[in-house]
């Protein structure tokens, strides 16, 4: 027994002992023959700077829940909105947050631009503006220091939004202006420094686009948070299309690469924000689809798969939603 204990005890230590994103933690997860694999995805940067991407204040108020009606009915046992939905381009885009805190509002800028499209039958096709949104609203947080996701949403009912496509797109009324950097591996971006600050609110559209910062703005009719049990979640992603979903981040979780994450390993880094679009199941094990914002070079092509059905790091329990007044 005393060998078992002190087994146990220099077991503990050397997971302790890992610097995080390093290849010595990489190597154990991969180990430890889990649902998923760890692979390099951060390079030239300190464990504070992912930390500083993690900005989304999790626990909040969340808006009115809504519970949907699922007797009877009979959900696929895998779905993804990008096949569903093959006329909405933004549902398989991949957005870029920068070197700022503010997933919480583009889990909701680019889950709102899918449900614009997908609730019009494909006639409104637009990148809703995460600048707009990150700038702009007050009662959110605090920019790209950490904000709310429901908050994002219900600004989108009272205030509306502007379109916005990515960094020097030249797409929409307000493009996203904090650059894109090479926070993963070796790449063409300049290399990252630290937390840039929060966008001002520029109540106006870049010069040469059409329409005045007014009349390109998009409504939301209504905007709610969705029960955490998966069938609800699920019914909501089905019938409406992806959702906004928030969890805390581990130290393990910016080393994803493949399979279904669930963590194994790693100190909380902070609360983060993403868009989940689809479940299915990979070797026996259940999982949602998520899109990231930290770029297609990070993770699968900048897309992950997270345990489904037991909240695994609170990813069911912080899901809000809305839907398009247009």
């Amino acid at each position: 027994m005393r060998s078992l204990a002190l087994l146990f005890v220099a077991v503990s230590v050397t997971w302790a002992d890992f610097s995080p994103l390093s290849m010595e933690m990489i190597t154990a997860i991969n180990k430890a023959n889990t649902t998923w694999k760890a692979g390099q995805n951060f390079q030239k940067v300190d464990i504070s700077y992912v930390k500083g991407l993690c900005g989304t204040i999790l626990n909040a108020a969340n808006a009115p829940k809504i519970v949907h009606d699922i007797e009877g009915i009979k959900l696929p046992d895998s779905f993804d909105a990008r096949q569903q939905w093959p006329k909405c381009p933004t549902v398989k885009q991949i957005r870029d947050q920068g070197s700022c805190g503010s997933c919480w509002a583009f889990g909701a800028a680019e889950a709102i631009s899918d449900r614009l499209c997908i609730h019009s039958g494909g006639k409104i096709s637009v990148e809703i503006s995460a600048e707009d949104l990150l700038s702009c609203c007050d009662e959110c947080g605090m920019g790209c220091f950490g904000g709310f996701p429901s908050a994002a949403w219900d600004f989108w009912v009272k205030t509306g939004l502007v379109t916005g496509g990515l960094y020097n797109s030249k797409v929409g009324c307000r493009p996203y202006s904090l650059a894109p950097c090479e926070h993963h591996v070796n790449g063409t971006r300049p290399l990252c420094q630290g937390e840039e600050d929060t966008p001002k609110c520029v109540e106006q559209c870049i010069d040469g686009y059409s329409l005045s910062y007014p009349k390109d703005k998009h409504f939301g009719r209504r905007a709610y948070s969705v029960s955490s049990k998966q069938e609800q979640i699920m019914k909501e992603l089905y019938a409406n299309g992806p959702v906004e979903a928030a969890f805390t981040v581990y130290a393990d979780f910016p080393l994803y690469k493949t399979g279904v994450y669930q963590h194994v390993t790693g100190e909380m880094l902070g609360g983060h924000a993403i868009k989940l679009l689809g479940w299915g199941q990979e070797d026996g094990t259940p999982y949602w689809l998520a899109a990231n914002s930290w770029n297609s070079d990070w993770g699968d092509k900048g897309f992950f798969k997270i345990k489904r059905g037991s909240d695994e790091c609170g990813i069911e329990s912080e899901v809000v939603a809305g839907i398009p007044l247009n």
